[in-house]
C-alpha cells in the first residue's frame, strides 16, 4: 500500500455547529462520535475529525472534489444561506466562481474561519 491520507483533525470552537455546517452545505451524512471528536466521513475513505478547543483556532484550508451536479446543489445552498464566496484564495473576486481544467470551483468560510473549497476537477500539477 502506498501512502494515503486517512484523517485529519479539524480544530473548532463547537463541533456540533461545525459538523452541521459541513453536512448541510456538502450534503454529507451525520457525523459519528469517536472519543472527544465528531467524525465526518468522506466518500474516498478520508475523515475529518472535529475536535473542540478553547483557544484560538488557526485557519486551515480544506478542498473537496465534487461532481458538477453536486456543485450546483452546494452553490445553491451557499447562496440560500447568504454566505460569501470567492473565485480565488486571496478573496479578491467576491461573488464569483472559478473555471480551471474544464471544471468549476469556489471558496467559502466555515463557522471557525476555515477556508473551504469545492471543485469539480482536480488541479493539474506539473502538466
Amino acid at each position: 500500500m502506498g501512502v494515503q491520507l486517512n484523517h485529519t483533525i479539524v480544530w473548532c470552537s463547537d463541533k456540533q455547529k461545525s459538523t452541521s455546517f459541513l453536512m448541510d452545505i456538502l450534503g454529507l451524512p451525520s457525523p459519528i462520535e469517536f472519543g472527544q471528536m465528531l467524525v465526518v466521513q468522506l466518500d474516498n475513505g478520508v475523515s475529518l475529525d472535529f475536535f473542540e478547543r478553547d483557544s484560538a483556532i488557526s485557519m486551515q484550508h480544506y478542498a473537496f472534489l465534487i461532481s458538477e451536479d453536486e456543485f450546483d446543489r452546494v452553490f445553491a445552498r451557499i447562496r440560500d444561506r447568504g454566505l460569501q464566496y470567492w473565485a480565488d484564495p486571496g478573496k479578491q473576486r467576491a461573488g464569483e466562481t472559478y473555471l480551471h481544467n474544464g471544471g468549476r470551483g469556489m471558496y467559502f468560510n466555515d463557522p471557525d474561519g476555515h477556508f473551504l473549497e469545492v471543485m469539480t476537477r482536480p488541479y493539474k500539477i506539473g502538466a
